[in-house]
């Protein structure tokens, strides 16, 4: 039991990024930009992160150049796809490479070299609590913030009026602006802060996970990936993207888990496991209203097909009806 929740406390550090990244993608997308970039980006921010930790010794601000890294990337994202009112998609993917490949050739005089890392931190009391206790509350800094931040962005989006306005240039930004709201003003904001945090992420690996920058032996590149499908996965709800995090991460630590008992399988195969299972569950998520499946479930019982389409309408929702639309003042 001790050794399940001791793997348990550290599937639930090793999401900590993906979570805090699907936020920040969250709240760049409810305003009705798409951030493309945010695998490269997560690459580049793990090198100026442990840069500056390395360079000042002090690991805090090596976190905040993570996230500058970001609201900087943020800032020329909308600018691209704002102001010059460029594809967003095509904006992302360039940024996207250009941002990996400059981590890479910048990043070269601090790898393999020892730099600071963010200590554990167990609250008094709290860690003492049972079971929830060593899972939860015996973790490090960064962890406690990400539930901060889980709490404090669901809350901001649904539940105050400054979400209301962030719901609102996403979706309907003429009846927005109409209301007085600057939509491309709201959208440079929210865009900045999403970065910012998809660029957190990037040093919460080069200073906690993985300590260290190792280049292309680090094994980031493609968690950004990651992050834009659990965002669409989480129907761009903080609460459900961070629980499609914390189950990505736990497929993964499945995986490696099982090679000691599927010895048959090769480990190659249980390693990538999680990555088509993501597909699968997106697929699911997105097939309730393809004619197929409507065909299919009109054979069904009464009683089976209302469970089958209260599921689909559960894990279905609909991106913000602007997003990837540049807005137009009439």
């Amino acid at each position: 039991m001790n050794e399940f929740l001791t793997n348990m406390a550290g599937v639930i550090a090793a999401a900590t990024p993906v979570v805090v990244a699907v936020i920040g993608e969250t709240f760049s997308e409810r305003s009705g930009v798409i951030n493309l970039s945010a695998n490269g980006l997560i690459v580049l921010a793990a090198m100026t992160g442990f840069a500056a930790a390395y360079l000042t010794g002090i690991v805090w601000v090596g976190l905040l150049a993570g996230f500058l890294t970001g609201a900087i990337a943020g800032l020329l994202i909308s600018f691209s796809s704002i102001s010059l009112k460029q594809s967003q998609v095509a904006v992302g993917f360039i940024l996207s490479l250009l941002f990996r490949d400059l981590a890479y050739f910048l990043g070269t005089p601090f790898m393999v070299i020892p730099g600071p890392t963010v200590s554990g931190w167990a609250i008094p009391l709290l860690k003492d609590i049972p079971i929830l206790g060593p899972l939860l509350f015996d973790q490090n800094v960064l962890v406690y913030f990400s539930y901060i931040l889980i709490i404090a962005s669901y809350y901001w989006i649904f539940h105050t009026r400054q979400g209301l306005v962030l719901r609102g240039v996403g979706e309907q930004p003429i009846s927005a602006y109409s209301r007085g709201i600057d939509v491309n003003r709201q959208r440079y904001i929210y865009t900045a802060l999403g970065s910012g945090l998809i660029g957190l992420a990037g040093p919460m690996y080069s200073l906690s996970i993985k300590a260290g920058w190792n280049g292309t032996m680090t094994g980031l590149d493609g968690i950004g990936w990651i992050v834009l499908s659990i965002t669409i996965f989480g129907g761009w709800n903080p609460l459900r993207g961070s629980f499609g995090g914390y189950l990505f991460v736990f497929l993964q630590w499945l995986g490696l888990a099982l090679q000691s008992y599927w010895t048959n399988v090769p480990s190659q195969v249980l390693q990538v496991a999680p990555f088509p299972l993501m597909i699968l569950t997106l697929l699911f998520v997105n097939i309730g209203d393809t004619e197929w499946v409507t065909r299919m479930l009109a054979t069904l019982p009464r009683g089976v097909r209302g469970a089958f389409y209260k599921l689909f309408r559960f894990l279905r929702k609909p991106p913000p009806a602007s997003l990837g639309v540049p807005f137009e003042r009439e």
